[in-house]
């Protein structure tokens, strides 16, 4: 498993009247989440254009337990359970200061060649990096029990 966590405070323009954050911005913040994931392991959106690779959603799905609020520390955890082959998939759990989960989501991406706009298998660097991190995460793992 590939774990990661990005905290983050909800800005005032991404709250509703009510003063919770709008529901569509836990979107982004899971985008962004995935994102900043993948830039740490060595994946970031330049080195996938430069090798003409695109990975458009093609599912997302999130279920709200709590609302989270304007200025409230919030972590997003994103975890990669398996090794993609042309569908990567995403976990986010999203919780506030106190350790309460605010939402759950799961997002699943698809390897594409930006010229063709046709899927593709993981490309093997992408495989290589993933790998990689694998084997890390799981031996950092069992040292630490």
């Amino acid at each position: 498993m590939i774990s990661d966590k990005l905290q983050l405070r909800p800005r005032y323009g991404e709250v509703d009247q009510m003063g919770y954050v709008y529901h569509a911005n836990y979107v982004t913040y899971c985008h962004q989440a995935r994102n900043e994931l993948l830039r740490k392991i060595g994946i970031d959106e330049i080195i996938l254009e430069n090798k003409q690779i695109i990975l458009p959603v093609i599912s997302f799905e999130i279920n709200y337990k709590k609302p989270a609020h304007f200025d409230e520390l919030i972590t997003i955890k994103t975890i990669i359970k398996e090794m993609p082959k042309v569908r990567f998939m995403f976990e986010f759990e999203i919780k506030n200061e106190m350790n309460m989960v605010l939402s759950t989501a799961k997002s699943t991406v698809v390897f594409v060649d930006s010229k063709s706009r046709l899927p593709k298998n993981m490309p093997d660097f992408i495989k290589n990096i993933l790998k990689k991190e694998f084997k890390v995460r799981k031996n950092e793992y069992h040292y630490s029990q």
